[in-house]
């Protein structure tokens, strides 16, 4: 059974930084592609961050280049997401998700992926980021 856990979210001020971790088990997580989304309320979700299986390929949305860095570590099946310089504008409920080789590799990507791809999802934690 696969598991999914995200964890790290919590409430913030502007210009402050959080880093959020997804564990995952029950999948062989050096396998797939890996990838953060996040959804406020009352928006679609939106893709925030990918990177290919190795690690080696990274891609970010133009709202979060240069503040946010997405890493994994392929011996403890987990993901990160590293957020500086958060803006009331990034508050959401942020999601991990695991897209297989088959569907979605995050390695030429020209768009950022709509989730559609991934196949196996946390249940989210929530991001707060107070003006």
């Amino acid at each position: 059974q696969v598991r999914m856990v995200e964890s790290g979210g919590g409430l913030v001020q502007a210009g402050g930084s959080l880093r959020l971790s997804c564990s995952v088990t029950g999948l062989r997580f050096d396998y797939y592609a890996m990838g953060w989304f996040r959804q406020a309320p009352g928006k679609e979700r939106e893709g925030v961050a990918c990177i290919s299986w190795s690690g080696g390929t990274t891609h970010y949305a133009d709202s979060v280049e240069g503040r946010f860095n997405i890493s994994r570590d392929n011996d403890k099946n987990t993901l990160y997401l590293q957020m500086n310089n958060l803006s009331p504008e990034d508050t959401a409920m942020y999601y991990c998700g695991a897209a297989e080789p088959s569907r979605f590799k995050c390695v030429v990507v020209t768009a950022m992926p709509t989730g559609q791809e991934f196949g196996y999802w946390g249940q989210g934690t929530q991001v707060t980021v107070s003006s």
